[in-house]
């Protein structure tokens, strides 16, 4: 059979091979899958006919491809079309066929080894979709042909518990480098994980990412963050910070780390912390507009050489527009 992909989020039509800053994981097991069974895989191309297409989409906020493509049969799957959607698990249970992606370095591997979180965030679907925390699979068999550098995907590791734990073990014990890209969460790590994570080798600069959602997280990450550097842990922290409607609690949440960065520059001790913003989607309605100041306020922090330079206040996103406005206007 011939077998045609489309990476949605990856927007195929524009990029040569539908590259994303991380590969769909569900199109290279389907197509691990379907090479096993002898059939061609490739990228699919209008007008082309396909014996089944499958079109994998993330984000429900991600534009549909509207090309045209000829095939008996097109299966749509993944969350931005369905949460409850699910790949059959002979396909599951397969480790990625990274090729489909020559943008992937030959050392770096992707996957998860949980699925599931136990916390009900509003902006999340994964405990809709997945349920609560459960093991899933084995950093060794994530690790395969000889890939020592690998990212791992999961909602929220810390709360697997001992099988948290066993992993992280293994991790240390192979030398393997890793970066949890979805975070940590700071309220879980005990005495036992900051010895852990502190022993991790990190990707990305060494790199730890926490998530920072609340007000009350700033004392959670602040906690978790001396614990692990108690253990000697010298590198970085990344925190992802949602933005939710009330502008107060927002500007007040990450201009605490606004000011902690700075100090830290100042004095030239302790550890970099880096805080990353993100404007609210709702998981039930892609349409919803995102408010202004969020995506300035996004602007300001994302971009790293504005969130040293100066304070919000002073960030000009827009000619004759200073974010100053924004303080004056909501804050009390």
């Amino acid at each position: 059979m011939r077998i045609g992909l489309v990476d949605i989020d990856g927007h195929a039509k524009k990029k040569k091979w539908g590259a994303t800053i991380y590969p769909n994981i569900a199109l290279c097991k389907i197509a691990r899958y379907h090479r096993q069974q002898g059939d061609t895989v490739e990228w699919a191309i209008p007008f082309f006919h396909y014996d089944i297409i499958y079109m994998s989409k993330v984000f429900n906020f991600s534009p549909d491809d509207l090309t045209c493509y000829d095939a008996d049969e097109i299966i749509r799957g993944g969350t931005g079309y369905d949460i409850t959607s699910r790949l059959p698990l002979r396909i599951d249970r397969l480790q990625p066929d990274y090729s489909i992606y020559p943008n992937v370095p030959d050392d770096t591997a992707y996957g998860f080894l949980t699925r599931g979180c136990p916390n009900k965030c509003s902006w999340c679907v994964v405990p809709r979709k997945e349920g609560p925390i459960v093991p899933y699979m084995d950093i060794d068999e994530i690790a395969i042909e000889n890939r020592r550098k690998i990212v791992l995907m999961d909602n929220n590791i810390l709360a697997a518990g001992d099988f948290a734990v066993q992993q992280l073990n293994k991790i240390i014990e192979r030398g393997y480098r890793v970066d949890f890209n979805q975070a940590l969460d700071a309220r879980l790590v005990t005495d036992t994980f900051a010895q852990l994570l502190a022993k991790v080798k990190w990707l990305d600069n060494n790199r730890i990412r926490f998530g920072c959602d609340t007000h009350k997280q700033i004392e959670d990450c602040e906690r978790a963050m001396e614990m692990i550097n108690g253990y000697g842990f010298t590198g970085q922290y990344f925190l992802y910070t949602m933005l939710n409607d009330n502008f107060q609690e927002c500007y007040d949440r990450i201009n605490h780390w606004w000011l902690r960065m700075r100090e830290v520059r100042e004095k030239h001790e302790g550890r970099q912390v880096y805080a990353y913003a993100q404007p609210y989607r709702d998981p039930d309605n892609p349409h919803r507009p995102i408010p202004q100041w969020q995506k300035d306020m996004a602007g300001w922090v994302n971009k790293k050489a504005h969130f040293v330079a100066h304070s919000f206040g002073e960030f000009h996103p827009r000619k004759g527009f200073w974010c100053q406005q924004y303080i004056d206007q909501f804050t009390t």
